[in-house]
């Protein structure tokens, strides 16, 4: 007979161990970039307000849904189970999706208002930019580990 050895299965963190897993130390960042994002954009006004307002939509939905992914992770609400690796990379996913549409978007309306007066606010919204593809950043790195861990479960 074959001796078969199971392979260990990857678990999932919960309570202060998503301060130490690979995917899971980037909630805290996601959650500073995001809300940095969400701050600045709301600061200044523009007036094209319609692609702000996808901006302010995309860093308020991803900075809520992020904290209540952490808080599900942190009281163990997920279980170890293969579904919740899963939604974790699909989340992940279309944060990244959102972000970037939102930063090129956001990216755009800040060069069109060069010629604004008011230095102060083009710099705001510059930084609001930054903030922006740094969350981007930070969630594409969360996305990949997210998805190596969902390979692995």
């Amino acid at each position: 007979m074959a001796a078969t050895t199971a392979q260990p299965m990857a678990s999932l963190p919960s309570g202060l161990g998503i301060c130490t897993t690979a995917p899971d130390i980037f909630y805290l960042p996601e959650l500073v970039f995001g809300g940095l994002t969400w701050i600045l954009v709301a600061s200044v006004r523009v007036v094209p307000a319609n692609p702000l307002g996808w901006v302010m939509f995309v860093s308020i939905f991803c900075f809520v849904m992020t904290f209540l992914w952490l808080v599900i992770f942190a009281c163990g609400g997920h279980k170890n189970s293969y579904g919740w690796a899963t939604a974790d990379f699909i989340y992940h996913l279309l944060a990244v999706i959102f972000y970037l549409s939102a930063g090129v978007a956001l990216a755009y309306m800040t060069i069109l208002s060069k010629d604004n007066p008011v230095f102060r606010i083009y710099q705001i919204e510059i930084s609001a930019v930054v903030f922006a593809f740094a969350s981007t950043l930070v969630y594409f790195i969360h996305a990949i580990l997210s998805a190596i861990r969902w390979k692995n479960f």
